[in-house]
């Protein structure tokens, strides 16, 4: 009889794989309250989109799937055009090679790490410039003192889906003569002085990780507002490509699938519904939070948001460390998000931003998802005021 003996966690894994590090978990535990949950829809209805990508043969080179998606995603938007894309930061990566050309991009330390990774990437140096106490957007005097002759863009980040001073950056760039980047992976949906927001600038970048409000799994998308700027973005997503055998310039593949774009269609449907319901539990974090322990974030007057986070704010470091010492043992998991700032990045010289560096010690988002309920929200109450 053989004897069957329980193998290792590295059997039949390279030397290399077997040493690489685990990446965090991310599915919470049954029973906890995670800081956001992915909506799926119902599998039956991604099925029916999926089986028209497997009944045409065709499941990537911008397929109906792909097309379709792109045009009710310019119209919630409301913009006039839009490239869906792999991920959210292959766009930020074009768009960079487009118009930041090498140089020096004056953009926010306060957003996630792909805004200055990205920057780097594509051998252009970050230059920071602070961000407002109130809105937590980078601020456009601190963007106008960093502005030399080697500036060559503006990345800005439409930070938790709350504006930038969209109008008072225009200013400065028009007349300094630079391009705008806006960062608008937590803006799906937004809305700012009766326009989308994604209408704002040169370029936007969005994300659609199965994290975000409307996701496609792994996705994400550029919006360009001057029709040639969004011809050059178009062929630097697809290799290059001027038709299927000739070559109009440099690319990369930054196509999205028909599998992921299925996604996007199935969940559209219902996005003004979790849009809805995270207001609801987002007004009763406003209602409810005790001022004396945290305050949440000012969103820019004209703004119509879409609550793609609940951030709040704490006194201290040390009030926000004991709020997630109890929350953890309660099985909430709340997110200091953005933490650190990114002008602490191992591979960037450390410059001085006393606003986002104090920020960024304090701010925490708390649970904010289609799921909560009642009880759920009275947990994360009694969690976060009991200090």
């Amino acid at each position: 009889m053989m004897t069957m003996t329980k193998e290792p966690e590295t059997m039949g894994l390279s030397t290399v794989e077997a040493s690489a590090p685990r990446l965090p978990n991310p599915f919470p535990d049954a029973g906890s309250i995670p800081v956001t949950r992915t909506f799926l829809p119902p599998i039956g209805e991604y099925e029916a989109l999926v089986q028209k990508a497997f009944a045409s043969g065709q499941l990537t080179n911008r397929g109906p799937l792909v097309r379709e998606l792109e045009e009710k995603l310019a119209d919630k938007l409301d913009v006039s055009a839009i490239i869906a894309m792999c991920n959210g930061t292959v766009p930020l990566q074009i768009a960079l090679r487009m118009l930041a050309r090498g140089g020096e991009v004056i953009t926010t330390p306060f957003s996630y790490v792909a805004t200055t990774a990205s920057i780097v990437w594509e051998h252009c140096t970050p230059v920071f410039a602070d961000i407002e106490p109130e809105f937590l957007t980078i601020d456009p005097e601190e963007i106008e003192k960093k502005i030399t002759p080697k500036t060559t863009c503006i990345l800005a980040t439409h930070v938790f889906g709350n504006p930038c001073d969209v109008i008072r950056i225009e200013e400065i760039a028009s007349r300094h003569n630079l391009p705008v980047i806006y960062d608008a992976a937590h803006a799906f949906g937004v809305k700012y002085q009766g326009k989308g927001l994604l209408s704002y600038g040169d370029i936007s970048t969005c994300s659609f990780h199965a994290t975000k409000i409307f996701q496609t799994g792994e996705g994400g998308a550029l919006v360009c507002n001057r029709p040639e700027l969004f011809k050059e973005a178009f062929y630097r997503h697809n290799f290059g490509h001027d038709g299927p055998l000739a070559f109009q310039g440099l690319g990369i593949n930054g196509k999205m699938s028909e599998l992921n774009a299925a996604m996007g269609l199935a969940i559209m449907p219902y996005m003004d519904e979790l849009i809805r319901k995270r207001g609801h539990w987002y007004a009763k974090y406003l209602k409810e939070t005790d001022l004396s322990v945290c305050e949440p974030v000012s969103i820019r007057p004209g703004t119509e948001w879409n609550y793609a986070y609940a951030p709040v704010l704490f006194h201290s470091e040390e009030r926000l460390l004991k709020a997630m010492h109890n929350m953890s043992e309660s099985k909430i998991l709340p997110r200091r998000y953005f933490y650190p700032s990114l002008h602490r990045l191992p591979y960037m010289v450390c410059n001085n931003m006393p606003v986002s560096e104090d920020i960024s010690r304090r701010i925490l988002c708390l649970p904010l998802h289609h799921e909560l309920n009642d009880l759920d929200f009275s947990r994360i109450m009694d969690a976060l005021h009991h200090l």
